[in-house]
């Protein structure tokens, strides 16, 4: 029996950088610059549950690395984002088929912000799940089971798409169809992915 409803990782599936923002952050400090990177992403991990506000956390590691750099030059790199027409234009075909589409993403409130607030999102999908308002985020089980429970849907009726094989194991660990798939493979390897769970793909 094919999905009733799929939910769709952001970064890597429906969306992917427009811009260098590694090379970027990196140069916000005279050396250790891939180090400063990890200290970032690890400082961003309790905001990813809402525990924090980012800016804050940010804040603290730009002082500790003695940065230059302001707390909005810094942040400016989390906007380096663009979401893909082919992929959306396909989520939009399979809502209009009565397939329930759902973005199911981490990201802190400042990013989340951006893709609902700003970007408008929320109109592509029939519902956002996002870390920071879920206060889990994966690979946790939990954050999948919280999904489930607010779509009321049986794990089996739903196909979970991601680009990081380990959220993909933690939505199978609860009984969620989950594939892994990154972007950079190209949406025809997406359109193949959604055929083979005899969603009703268009062409």
């Amino acid at each position: 029996m094919s999905p009733s409803a799929v939910l769709f990782d952001a970064d890597g599936v429906v969306q992917r950088p427009n811009r260098d923002w590694w090379g970027q952050l990196t140069s916000l400090v005279p050396s250790g610059g891939d180090a400063f990177v990890a200290d970032l992403m690890a400082a961003e991990k309790p905001a990813l549950v809402g525990k924090v506000d980012f800016r804050d956390a940010l804040a603290d590691v730009l002082r500790r690395w003695n940065s230059p750099a302001s707390v909005d030059e810094a942040l400016e790199p989390w906007t380096w984002f663009v979401a893909e027409p082919e992929v959306i234009a396909l989520i939009q075909s399979l809502r209009s088929a009565g397939i329930g589409c759902h973005l199911a993403t981490n990201q802190q409130g400042y990013r989340r912000a951006i893709m609902q607030d700003e970007r408008g999102y929320g109109a592509w999908f029939d519902r956002t799940f996002y870390s920071c308002d879920l206060g889990l985020a994966k690979p946790d089980p939990a954050y999948f089971r919280a999904i489930l429970g607010a779509l009321e849907l049986p794990a089996s009726s739903v196909l979970f798409i991601d680009d990081n094989v380990a959220n993909v194991a933690a939505a199978s660990s609860v009984g969620v169809r989950a594939e892994a798939y990154d972007l950079s493979s190209g949406v025809p390897a997406l359109v193949d992915l959604l055929r083979r769970y005899d969603l009703p793909i268009p062409g």
